[in-house]
């Protein structure tokens, strides 16, 4: 289907995400242990002679002794409900309270007449603990309660006759649990359970599972919404052939997502990209300054003469050494590749032995363009490759010539020739090297070309991969968001499907800011 692509299907799953991620918190929150929790709410708070809820409310039930000499005038009944609401078992010695002490429930401006409670539902054992002997006392207004266990989920109603104030007065329980609270929780109805989770918590959740289910919505419906960070106009990207790949894929992903923008990529080698940027870059000066809408890419640091140049550091690509794999040669040493270079050994049968078939050593190389050719002579060689000394790469030009050696425009022309002919030798990026039948990569001193072994092994053909421009793009032009979306956006995944690794990852990072 056409909404099919990376960033529908991450949406998409992080919106599952999102749902499963809400759908465990509420369930963390209830079913996981955390702190302990007594909560307390006042059910019923009515005079005497008043109607409560439907129901004449009577003092002589049976429930209080009476006592002389009080005046009842402005007697008044509390139905308060104590309960665990929290997702442990609470003991007796989970209580902070001094001696038998437990609870302390405060009754604001009235006095306390009489206590009774009662029974508990389903927990009848819980009577036993309220008695004089357990601590349950009471003096003016304050009421003392024992240390009740209280299973989870587990309550006990106290119903409590009080004088000297009217109807609505704060009631107030404080005391310590170990490792928990005490708290008042809320109730509309006598019989209603408190909300299972807190309205901060509902609100919380609904939200996060409504932004992302919409994220994941406005990616995949609206096919026609062009990413965050997108421009329009025109950019011509030159220079690096062996990251040309990395390029042309890119900039037809980018061009995809991104309707107005037309992106050219133009790969002639890393020194010629750099000429082709810094001569764009002074026909723009000429008309007014800026940065022109052009990217070169280049196998490494740019020379020092084109200081004006402002770099990007993009992605750290392997290189290897190929030959053709019909020789038995699979490592050599620095020491060996650079005595091939220097003409030294001409012949395959120095690595293979008296039995060995001789046959001649023919040098593949890149033009003095390329940056894979730059990185190669100082990194491998350290020094300069001989002289061309043949067209068609498998004959001299002239007798006197110490090494067979051509020169091509290309990686794939480079790779095309080693595989045709026995016995050639010649370098290019990992990628490439890996994907031509008729090749093999050679280790250098039994360290292989690899990008998981960057940074932890000694393999020298390796090199960070710049992206320069002319000065500093504006942040809104094309140059700027191509640059982004290629360093740091959609394009590291295709920088690592070609074999380099981003220096914008934990380990790109280290590697490309060792430089």
């Amino acid at each position: 289907m056409e909404w099919v692509s990376a960033e529908n299907v991450v949406a998409v799953c992080t919106a599952v995400l999102g749902v499963l991620a809400s759908a465990a918190a509420l369930w963390y929150e209830r079913r996981v242990p955390r702190r302990k929790r007594i909560g307390y709410r006042v059910q019923l708070d009515t005079p005497i002679g008043g109607d409560a809820r439907g129901g004449r409310a009577n003092v002589r039930t049976g429930l209080f002794r009476e006592t002389p000499g009080v005046d009842m005038s402005d007697g008044t009944l509390v139905l308060l409900r104590i309960e665990n609401d929290g997702s442990q078992s609470i003991a007796d010695n989970d209580y902070t309270g001094i001696d038998l002490h437990g609870l302390t429930v405060e009754f604001e401006d009235r006095t306390i007449q009489g206590v009774a409670v009662t029974q508990p539902s389903g927990a009848e054992h819980l009577m036993d603990h309220f008695t004089p002997a357990a601590g349950m006392r009471h003096t003016d207004n304050r009421l003392y309660l024992p240390r009740v266990p209280l299973n989870r989920g587990q309550h006990f109603k106290l119903l409590v006759l009080l004088t000297g104030g009217g109807v609505g007065r704060a009631v107030r329980i404080s005391g310590g649990i170990r490792d928990g609270e005490v708290m008042p929780n809320r109730s509309t109805t006598p019989d209603e359970k408190p909300p299972l989770f807190s309205r901060p918590a509902r609100v919380i959740t609904v939200l996060m599972t409504v932004c992302v289910v919409a994220l994941a919505a406005i990616i995949v419906v609206r096919k026609d919404a062009p990413p965050i960070g997108c421009e329009r106009g025109t950019l011509r990207v030159t220079g690096s052939t062996a990251f040309a790949p990395v390029a042309r894929e890119a900039a037809q992903k980018y061009m995809k997502d991104c309707p107005g923008s037309h992106i050219q990529v133009e790969a002639h080698g890393s020194n010629a990209g750099l000429d082709d940027l810094v001569r764009e870059g002074a026909r723009t000066d000429t008309k007014g300054g800026g940065s022109p809408g052009v990217i070169a890419l280049s196998d490494g640091p740019r020379p020092k003469q084109y200081a004006q140049l402002r770099e990007d550091r993009v992605a750290v690509s392997v290189f290897a050494v190929v030959v053709n794999d019909r020789l038995p040669v699979r490592d050599l040493s620095l020491t060996d590749l650079r005595r091939i270079y220097r003409g030294e050994i001409r012949d395959w049968s120095h690595f293979g032995g008296p039995r060995t078939p001789r046959r001649p050593i023919l040098l593949v190389s890149r033009n003095a363009s390329s940056g894979t050719r730059e990185i190669f002579q100082r990194r491998v060689l350290d020094g300069l490759e001989p002289a061309n000394s043949s067209r068609d790469c498998a004959t001299p030009d002239f007798p006197t010539a110490p090494v067979v050696r051509c020169e091509l425009t290309s990686t794939e022309a480079v790779l095309d020739a080693v595989a045709r002919l026995p016995g050639a030798i010649g370098y290019s990026e990992l990628r490439s090297g890996t994907s031509l039948k008729g090749v093999r990569r050679l280790s250098i001193d039994g360290s292989a070309p690899s990008v998981d072994e960057i940074g932890d092994s000694a393999y020298p053909y390796r090199e960070i991969e710049y992206a320069y421009t002319y000065g500093r793009p504006p942040a809104d032009s094309l140059a700027s968001s191509f640059l982004t979306y290629l360093g740091r956006g959609g394009g590291q995944e295709i920088i690592r499907t070609h074999g380099h690794l981003p220096c914008a990852t934990p380990k790109g990072l280290r590697v490309c800011g060792e430089g």
